[in-house]
């Protein structure tokens, strides 16, 4: 069995790949790949172009690839930030809603009415960004920037961030404020490759547990 993974960007990827490394191994012992993809939108250095294509054009791709290939689960990962890209949203359910409608609209415009291909279409979402989970590797993040505390503070629980200030707004913050600056596909997978993913999914119960619940019980 293949688990393919569109999520938006490269950072994403090479994030999810390394915090997920032990559970992406044990399952490829029993058979199962696990493999992580970005989609890269109009802009590349604008996430929200990405999110756009991830949202619309993905699902066509989905489909495509689901009924010629029996044995194969797409799953679609966006941020939930910013909102209201590709479709009206703000909320989990609602991002997740519009994916699923897409979805089912591709089935429709090609006359295929498989409830088995909608049940290997799975549709998750980082809340609000990938960097929430960067918020919960507190001490991983702390030591990578050699620093004994962090003097910015964000929402807690991590994932009750918000559309006006973001995670990737704090994460960047607290770097400039080490004297760095954020680079997401150097320092979260430096991070996160630290990170227990059962840890952080405790301390992401809203969107993040969820995804690792499903890789878990495939």
């Amino acid at each position: 069995m293949r688990v393919l993974i569109y999520v938006e960007g490269p950072s994403d990827k090479l994030a999810m790949e390394v915090l997920l490394l032990l559970l992406i191994e044990e399952k490829l012992q029993q058979g199962i790949s696990i493999e992580f993809f970005p989609v890269k939108g109009s802009n590349n250095d604008i996430g929200g172009h990405a999110k756009k294509d991830l949202l619309t054009k993905t699902p066509i791709k989905a489909v495509n690839i689901i009924g010629n290939n029996p044995t194969t689960i797409v799953v679609i990962m966006p941020d939930l930030y910013p909102q209201n890209i590709g479709f009206a949203h703000e909320t989990i359910q609602e991002l997740e809603n519009g994916i699923l409608e897409n979805f089912s609209q591709v089935l429709s415009s090609k006359q295929i009415n498989d409830n088995r291909l909608r049940e290997r279409f799975k549709v998750f979402c980082f809340k609000h960004e990938l960097e929430a989970l960067i918020l919960a590797a507190e001490s991983q993040l702390t030591s990578v920037l050699g620093v004994n505390y962090l003097n910015v503070t964000w929402t807690i629980p991590v994932e009750d961030q918000n559309h006006n200030v973001p995670p990737k707004n704090i994460v960047e913050e607290i770097f400039r404020r080490c004297g760095k600056k954020y680079d997401p596909k150097i320092d979260a997978p430096r991070i996160l490759g630290n990170a227990r993913y059962q840890d952080i999914a405790e301390q992401c119960p809203q969107a993040f547990k969820p995804f690792v619940e499903f890789l878990e019980n495939i």
